[in-house]
């Protein structure tokens, strides 16, 4: 990383945050790093040392091949992390050095989105087991439902004190239609038509939503957000509903007004939008690619393939990807998201599936032979055994310290697709020209199904 933007990371953090946010940041990672010295934490005080000596060094090894071992582990932990729970939802994540409340409660958003990774595990690997959790997964979120139709924001809480949030609607609806069309139970199918139509009645007309919920930092535009489209679109499919897909449609054209020509979308961020997390540049990304491709538009792929190829470019050679990105592509942060790099690596694996392109199968492979490196496989805690950590090295910048579910979660997705493209010969559809001519975006183009893609 170049000295110059070392000294712009830090001063924009300190000049960011203030006096008093430094402050308790500050304590924080200080508090984090008493917790490693506590006899219980030995594990981690080991792994966190390793880890900061193999960031130092770059010195990560990349795990070629062991792919299936790696989706088997990060199956069987989102099952113990559903397992933690006492309601039938997943786990929020294991925090190990907040023990000895580690395990933390139900988190609606992400039981949603993990709904159809488990399905699609349980279909490619034979396991009726994860099969069986997804769809009790799926019937815990329709006793949660709130009486608009719209998923609470954060972990369960009681009715009383839910706040509804468009993105955890989105994701749960997400959810809810995988579950359809895997038990063919029209409950599930309710259930999602109740949450579009909240998600509808939300959708302001320049095509943001309204109700983002407490657990963000307020804008009045949410770039990422447009993950919810895709749900949406698919919704429409199963109902013939052109209300929903036209809507789906309105929310993508509005996220592509926030791209800026060099490919980063403004307001795409939780709490930081002048520096947003790979997390939540990969949330738009997928949406926009996914949309495109069910209603066979290219130039939503094109957007994503401008948004997308800045970061191969400064992805190092082992797979390791900074976290946060600046609005000229320069790392805002010193650690990684592998959140986020698993996102990435989804998108990468869905792009090559629809251009052929070696570029993104190679972009791909490394993001993930890089996770695969840093998942749990040999841990002395079996409450890890399977996951990965929400940053690289552990005390980084994204859910410090812990597993946040989502983050394996993404983490099966890739290694799904990274198997799956091991066994299919990729060629490109007849639209694509790599690199060298556009698309004329005003004209669908005709886009198939691909090996590989979410049901």
């Amino acid at each position: 990383m170049k000295a110059s933007t070392v000294c712009r990371i830090l001063r924009c953090y300190s000049l960011k945050r203030g006096l008093r946010e430094n402050y308790y940041a500050a304590h924080k990672f200080l508090g984090r790093v008493c917790s490693l010295l506590k006899s219980q934490n030995r594990i981690y005080l080991r792994k966190a040392a390793i880890d900061c000596f193999r960031y130092l060094f770059d010195c990560t090894q990349p795990l070629e091949g062991k792919t299936r071992e790696g989706a088997e582990a990060a199956a069987a932990w989102i099952l113990k992390a559903q397992e933690a729970t006492p309601d039938g939802g997943v786990s929020h994540g294991f925090f190990p050095l907040e023990k000895p409340n580690a395990w933390k409660p139900s988190y609606p958003e992400i039981t949603g989105y993990i709904i159809p990774s488990l399905l699609q595990y349980a279909e490619r690997h034979r396991q009726p087991d994860a099969r069986h959790a997804a769809l009790v997964m799926a019937s815990w979120l329709l006793e949660i439902q709130l009486e608009s139709g719209a998923v609470q924001a954060g972990v369960i809480s009681s009715s009383s004190e839910s706040s509804p949030a468009i993105f955890n609607t989105g994701m749960v609806l997400y959810g809810w239609t995988a579950a359809f069309r895997a038990s063919g139970e029209g409950r599930f199918l309710e259930a999602a038509k109740r949450a579009a139509d909240f998600m509808i009645a939300d959708l302001r007309d320049d095509g943001y939503f309204e109700t983002h919920g407490p657990c963000v930092t307020y804008h009045p535009i949410k770039t990422y957000n447009c993950l919810c489209a895709w749900g949406l679109l698919r919704l429409g499919q199963d109902l013939k509903n052109e209300r929903y897909k036209q809507a789906a449609l309105k929310i993508v054209d509005a996220a592509l007004l926030q791209q800026q020509s060099n490919g980063w979308f403004a307001n795409n961020c939780l709490s930081h939008p002048e520096a947003p997390l790979v997390h939540t540049i990969a949330y738009t990304l997928q949406g926009i690619l996914e949309v495109g491709i069910l209603t066979e538009r290219a130039h939503f792929i094109r957007a994503v393939e401008l948004g997308t190829v800045p970061l191969l470019d400064r992805m190092r050679a082992n797979g390791f990807l900074h976290g946060r990105y600046f609005s000229d592509w320069e790392p805002a942060c010193f650690s990684s998201c592998l959140t986020g790099s698993a996102q990435i690596a989804v998108v990468c694996y869905r792009l090559a599936e629809i251009t052929g392109s070696g570029i993104y199968l190679d972009s791909a492979n490394r993001l993930v032979n890089f996770l695969k490196a840093v998942q749990e496989m040999n841990t002395p805690d079996s409450n890890a055994i399977g996951a990965i950590a929400g940053s690289f090295p552990l005390l980084g910048g994204y859910m410090p310290g812990g597993y946040p579910s989502w983050a394996t979660k993404f983490l099966l997705d890739s290694l799904l697709l990274q198997d799956a493209q091991a066994k299919t010969n990729i060629q490109p559809l007849p639209f694509h020209n790599f690199g060298t001519e556009r698309a004329d975006h005003n004209s669908p183009t005709r886009l198939g199904s691909f090996p590989g893609s979410y049901r």
